[in-house]
């Protein structure tokens, strides 16, 4: 593997723990939350910046569906994080508190609660939609594929932890944050680290359960379409 890919790598998976930390706020506390904020900002920042031949390449090739949905999760992506770094910014107490803002710290307030579940979602499913990509990378690190028996069991525990992730979106009530029904995060302080974690990683891996066999199923229909073509 290249070393290029490897710094990529590096980069997405720091970038998914920190995700995690960043919705379990009774975890950090409100400072660490913030430093933890600012290392994704320039996470993310380099991400863009290795993959700027992305950006290069809208204007060529054909625009299936599957890319059309790809393009826009990847810009909505882009959208939400520009809006988590203004009204994290505006609301900071402690790593941008030395900046001379003042004012718009209600509609900053609105606008994080629900920019931090709508980025949530939308960054797990940008992860689902390359999953297959990332199995691809694991299986060329471990040299061949996986036993028949330890890929179905994979696939269970996958599927058990999307259900389980769903359970999680309902009792969290996320939807009332993303609809804007409510304007204060309810966080519970007396559950448990570990189990907020993996209440988070439960509802990301349903949204890349999700997308990544949506992906699949696109890739198909796709597939089954260029085929017929060629058959005319």
């Amino acid at each position: 593997m290249k070393g290029k890919m490897k710094v990529k790598m590096g980069i997405d998976l720091l970038m998914t723990i920190l995700l995690l930390l960043l919705m379990a706020y009774q975890v950090t506390g409100e400072a660490l939350h913030e430093w933890i904020g600012a290392g994704m900002l320039v996470l993310f920042l380099l991400h863009n910046l290795l993959n700027i031949r992305w950006y290069g390449a809208l204007a060529k090739g054909k625009y299936t569906l599957l890319r059309i949905i790809r393009t826009a999760v990847n810009f909505a992506v882009l959208a939400s994080m520009l809006i988590q770094a203004y009204s994290g910014i505006v609301l900071s107490r402690h790593v941008f508190a030395f900046l001379p803002i003042s004012g718009g710290m209600a509609t900053a307030r609105v606008m994080h609660l629900a920019g931090s579940y709508l980025g949530f979602i939308l960054m797990s499913i940008h992860l689902g939609m390359h999953w297959g990509q990332i199995i691809g990378m694991f299986r060329k690190l471990t040299g061949g594929k996986m036993p028949a028996i330890l890929s179905w069991c994979l696939r269970l525990l996958a599927a058990g932890l999307a259900v389980y992730g769903s359970v999680c979106f309902y009792k969290a009530d996320i939807a009332s944050y993303l609809f804007l029904r409510v304007e204060f995060a309810f966080l519970d302080y007396e559950k448990s680290g570990a189990l907020i974690l993996m209440e988070n990683l439960a509802m990301m891996g349903l949204c890349v359960f999700l997308s990544y066999y949506m992906t699949r199923a696109l890739g198909c229909v796709s597939t089954a379409t260029r085929a017929k073509r060629k058959e005319r």
